[in-house]
């Protein structure tokens, strides 16, 4: 029996390691998995057999003859999908996304949110119209991944703290209730950088700086997520930068939030941070003001960010979407509080620059998928 076990346990892992490959990869050969992976050829091809038989797995044609018969083009099989929901004060933003992470699509819709079934019931509704519209079978959604402004338990079941929105205490099921796939939670920063961080080999940490309305943050070691011994780690925006400064919602004095929060320069334009960003290439006063002060305090925060934790920086969120034509100068800048490096080359800025928070929520699904072919 101990045998058969760690035989049918052998052959889960290689099936794995050879979906996994595949799923890293372009269109391959049998030749090809079985020379990388170091595995003979018969265990290569019994595993694709089984993949292919549950369809996970595709041929795409046959690669150019080198010398005798054309090799077989494996791929992994795409047509899975996920659903991602950013539930915010005002707002809930849903992404459809495929197996790869691709955005296939994104709507974000006005409704505010309230701690009650009605509201969980207009989710689910949501939700359900939004996949109508994409026309994707329910058979290929995986689930739904719903991140919230909130700290969870370390089970990712209930909320532990929430001052953004009123759900302390909620729970998954006041969602899933209404919602017809398998459902979790995240934190909304941590599915961010989670979604920065997909399908990038060569980054193993990274520090996320999530400067929406509220300032917030992931710390990511090893490509894992760092939770801290309460579930508490990047919370950024409660790190004081100004003693006894303005007051924050959350009752404390001179935190990054108050200062870095991209309502600071939306406010100027209605609410609207495109607007923001357009005047200030044009040089308008105002917002070239608002700007100086924000650099000021946001550079800061960048330094400390390196000093503490020596690994690349992200800056995402409403506002850090719109810093790509900034990045020289904002490195530059950081550079000049450095102790140690004398260019900020660790300063990055979010490739996801439209729900990038839905689509880290929807590739926990995802991730989940994968681990457990």
């Amino acid at each position: 029996m101990i045998n058969r076990v760690n035989s049918i346990e052998v052959r889960k892992i290689n099936r794995n390691a050879i979906y996994k490959f595949l799923y890293k990869h372009d269109p391959i050969s049998i030749q090809e998995i079985a020379q990388t992976l170091n595995m003979s050829l018969p265990t290569v091809t019994q595993n694709l057999k089984e993949l292919q038989e549950r369809d996970l797995i595709i041929e795409t044609g046959l690669f150019e003859s080198t010398g005798g018969r054309k090799a077989k083009a494996i791929t992994y099989n795409s047509l899975k999908y996920a659903v991602g929901l950013d539930i915010t004060r005002n707002h809930v933003g849903m992404v459809l996304i495929d197996l790869s992470g691709k955005v296939i699509n994104n709507v974000r819709k006005q409704f505010p949110f309230v701690n009650s079934k009605d509201y969980f019931s207009g989710v689910g509704d949501l939700v359900k119209q939004f996949v109508d519209e994409c026309t994707i079978e329910s058979s290929k959604i995986l689930g739904v991944g719903i991140a919230l402004p909130a700290i969870l338990s370390a089970d990712k079941q209930t909320v532990n703290y929430a001052t953004v929105i009123d759900f302390k205490g909620g729970s998954v099921k006041d969602f899933s209730e209404f919602i017809l796939y398998p459902c979790i939670l995240s934190n909304d920063a941590n599915a961010a950088g989670f979604a920065e961080l997909w399908n990038e080999d060569d980054i193993q940490n990274v520090v996320y700086l999530s400067l929406n309305n509220s300032v917030g943050g992931s710390i990511i070691i090893g490509k894992n997520i760092y939770s801290g011994q309460n579930q508490r780690s990047g919370e950024f925006g409660h790190m004081t930068i100004v003693p006894d400064g303005r007051t924050c919602y959350c009752g404390q004095k001179g935190c990054v939030d108050v200062y870095c929060s991209a309502k600071n320069l939306s406010d100027s334009t209605n609410g609207n941070i495109a607007d923001f960003f357009r005047l200030l290439r044009s040089n308008s006063g105002p917002q070239q003001a608002l700007w100086e002060e924000y650099l000021t305090h946001l550079v800061v925060i960048i330094n400390n960010l390196r000093m503490l934790y020596d690994c690349n920086v992200i800056l995402g969120g409403y506002a850090g979407a719109y810093m790509d034509e900034y990045l020289e100068d904002l490195r530059t800048l950081v550079s000049s509080k450095n102790s140690f490096e004398i260019d900020g080359s660790y300063l990055h800025v979010c490739k996801y620059k439209l729900e990038a928070t839905a689509v880290g929520a929807a590739l926990q699904h995802i991730e989940s998928f994968i681990n457990n072919i």
